[in-house]
């Protein structure tokens, strides 16, 4: 019997929580420290490796996905290690996908090479802006000179490269976005990840925004533009939207970010790292001691887990819609139904159909482009019926 997260796949996400320097819109599980016993965190995530493969046996590993925080901080050998213990536990898929996501500075683009030879085949950058003023104000601490250098030596070592870039900046107009993303999109890539900023509480960003000191930050008609530019760039240099904020040429997709949006199951371990597991027929939300040193407590005492919550039908099943919707292959409606046990509510889908919103297959609705800009109000049409 097929179960319904194998039409996911499964993953292992790895997270590395520390950080040179903590970023004001970031609102990530990450640290700043000056010492780190290396030794000690490989140590940890082998044993926690060893705990979850024990409950996850006979599967086969789709994608390793390293973040956090700043993994290209983490030692090649950490990484190394991590990637052949996994090989050990589990069975590789033919075409694995192994991804650490870097900061473009020197320190970390001087390591790509050892993270080539430890087995990562896909590097993700956090560039975020070319333009060095914006970079400042986004509290990077590289420069848009060190991104590009950064950006050469990762495509001289790896096939599959990709960058995040950060729009609907502080004063940043619509022309300076388009250009912006053309110059992005004429560097050699076929994967980029597009978001537009989010002030998140508990950031510095948030602090600053509450206080009314965050200036210059556009408004909805502005953000919906640039949004819409994005769309026709991105097409017109052959990356079109695959996910809301994430634009690939067709087979460069994230394939460990596809487990997520497709229900798939993924195992997640460092501090902070959230998974989703079904065992024995049921389905699992987890999540790790948030705190860097907790959670060392916790592995050292054979669990770095603090939750383990099962999940309901219906759980899962608003989640694979939440999930799905972001994707521009939409969803399933049987397997939402079959999940949920109960009908996808035909008045919402008509609702949504005449607004322009979506288009409805029967057996598969997927959002409009114009519906992505309005995507979470979509889905919270759905999910409060």
């Amino acid at each position: 019997m097929v179960e319904d997260w194998q039409q996911g796949g499964f993953g292992l996400y790895v997270h590395w929580p520390f950080c040179q320097a903590k970023c004001p819109y970031c609102d990530f599980n990450s640290h700043v420290s000056r010492q780190i016993d290396h030794s000690e965190w490989m140590a940890a995530y082998l044993s926690e490796l060893n705990r979850v493969a024990a409950q996850t046996p006979n599967r086969v590993l789709r994608s390793i996905f390293f973040g956090g925080g700043t993994p290209s901080l983490m030692e090649p050998d950490t990484v190394a290690a991590i990637i052949q213990a996994a090989g050990k536990h589990w069975t590789f898929g033919n075409d694995i996908e192994i991804t650490l996501e870097a900061n473009p500075g020197s320190v970390e683009a001087g390591r790509f090479s050892g993270f080539r030879d430890a087995g990562i085949n896909r590097i993700s950058m956090g560039v975020q802006a070319l333009n060095d003023t914006d970079l400042r104000r986004l509290g990077r601490i590289h420069s848009v000179a060190e991104a590009r250098t950064a950006f050469d030596i990762a495509r001289a070592c790896f096939n599959r490269v990709s960058f995040d870039l950060i729009y609907a900046r502080q004063d940043q107009t619509l022309d300076q976005w388009r250009s912006e993303l053309t110059e992005a999109l004429s560097m050699t890539l076929d994967h980029l990840s597009l978001y537009q900023l989010t002030i998140e509480s508990g950031t510095a960003f948030g602090d600053r925004f509450a206080a009314g000191t965050l200036r210059g930050l556009p408004g909805d008609d502005l953000s919906a533009d640039m949004y819409e530019v994005t769309q026709e760039l991105c097409d017109l240099h052959g990356l079109p939207m695959y996910e809301v904020s994430n634009h690939a040429r067709p087979g460069a997709e994230s394939r460990h970010n596809l487990i997520y949006w497709q229900g798939g199951d993924y195992a997640g371990i460092g501090p902070g790292a959230h998974g989703r597991l079904t065992l024995d027929g049921s389905r699992y939300a987890t999540e790790c001691y948030r705190g860097p040193q907790d959670w060392l407590k916790a592995v050292a005492t054979g669990n770095g887990d603090c939750l383990r919550q099962p999940l309901s039908g219906l759980e899962r099943a608003e989640e694979y819609l939440m999930m799905g919707l972001r994707l521009t292959s939409g969803i399933d409606v049987k397997r939402y139904e079959d999940l949920s046990g109960r009908k996808l509510n035909m008045a919402t889908r008509k609702s949504l159909v005449d607004l322009g919103m979506i288009s409805d297959f029967g057996d598969r609705i997927i959002v409009k482009k114009q519906g992505f800009m309005i995507l979470n109000a979509i889905t919270s049409e759905f999910l409060t019926d």
